[in-house]
């Protein structure tokens, strides 16, 4: 195993291909979640993105796990020297709210759909039982749990990519950790 106490290390492509994927979905989910909602759409098609949301949300809520115990096992290297305190500290903290604001997105998504009596697909392939009783107050309640995390989520997002950007151009060697996803890079 490398050492990642080495400043400025790559890290591991488990970690970077977990990224990049959670990313990608993320980047489909959130514009797939604003279009579905909207009023006078063909049903057909709305269904459809209902599905590939809830859905969606499913596999991200596994991907989101997965990363978490592959982080627990597979620690992030540490950040270069250069890098200010106080930009290591926000790093860590966007890094954390954004794994939180996932879970928070996954489980009130689901506790919505499973409390306002609505299928979810996947799950129900699998007969995987519904953990919440019907309840329109709870799914309500989810709902607006749901609707109002997704600022917070966005906002976490654009200071992630807004971050990378700027490692990225400055080519201090931040960026250059999680790319590419998969290959020595």
């Amino acid at each position: 195993m490398k050492n990642v106490a080495m400043s400025g290390a790559k890290y591991a492509v488990g970690t970077r291909l977990l990224h990049w994927v959670s990313a990608i979905m993320i980047v489909g989910m959130i514009p797939i979640g604003v279009i579905m909602q909207q009023e006078g759409m063909q049903r057909s098609t709305q269904d459809l993105l209902f599905i590939m949301h809830k859905n969606g949300g499913v596999i991200l809520f596994a991907l989101v796990a997965l990363r978490l115990i592959w982080r627990a096992a597979s620690p992030a290297p540490v950040l270069p020297a250069h890098m200010p305190a106080w930009q290591v500290k926000a790093a860590s903290g966007v890094q954390w709210g954004l794994y939180i604001m996932l879970l928070v997105m996954a489980v009130s998504g689901y506790v919505r759909v499973r409390a306002g009596g609505f299928p979810v697909e996947m799950l129900d392939a699998v007969n995987a039982p519904a953990l919440v009783p019907r309840s329109d107050a709870l799914a309500e309640a989810a709902q607006t749990i749901h609707s109002n995390a997704r600022f917070v989520l966005v906002a976490l997002i654009l200071v992630h990519v807004g971050a990378a950007l700027r490692h990225a151009f400055a080519r201090d060697g931040v960026f250059g950790r999680i790319w590419p996803p998969l290959g020595r890079g």
